[in-house]
C-alpha cells in the first residue's frame, strides 16, 4: 500500500498533522482570521450597496475550507471529543462572523 500524499490537504484530511496544530493554528487562528476578514469585506461590500448576492459570496467564500477543517478534526484519530465539540461550535460561529 502506498502512502498517501503529504500537501496541506491530504495530510490534514488522512491524520498526518497533530490534532493540536490542526485545531489550535489551522482553524482557531488562520480560520479566524481569514473569516474575519470575509466578513468584513462582505460588510464593507454592503455598505456601498453592492448586489446582496455578492455581499453574500463574500460572507460564505470561507465556508469550505471551514467545513474541510472541521471534517479533519473530526476524522482524526487522535483528536479529544471535547476539543471536537468546540470545533463545532468556532464551525458555527464562523458562519454568522
Amino acid at each position: 500500500m502506498t502512502a498517501p500524499p503529504s500537501g496541506f490537504w491530504s495530510s490534514r484530511w488522512h491524520g498526518q498533522v497533530p490534532w493540536h496544530r490542526l485545531f489550535w493554528r489551522d482553524m482557531l487562528a488562520v480560520g479566524s482570521v481569514i473569516n474575519l476578514f470575509t466578513g468584513f469585506a462582505a460588510l464593507m461590500l454592503f455598505a456601498q450597496d453592492q448586489p446582496m448576492g455578492s455581499v453574500l459570496a463574500v460572507h460564505f467564500a470561507p465556508l469550505p475550507y471551514n467545513a474541510f477543517l472541521l471534517a479533519s478534526l473530526w476524522r482524526h484519530p487522535q483528536s479529544p471529543a471535547a476539543v471536537k465539540w468546540v470545533g463545532l461550535g468556532w464551525f458555527a460561529a464562523m458562519l454568522v462572523v
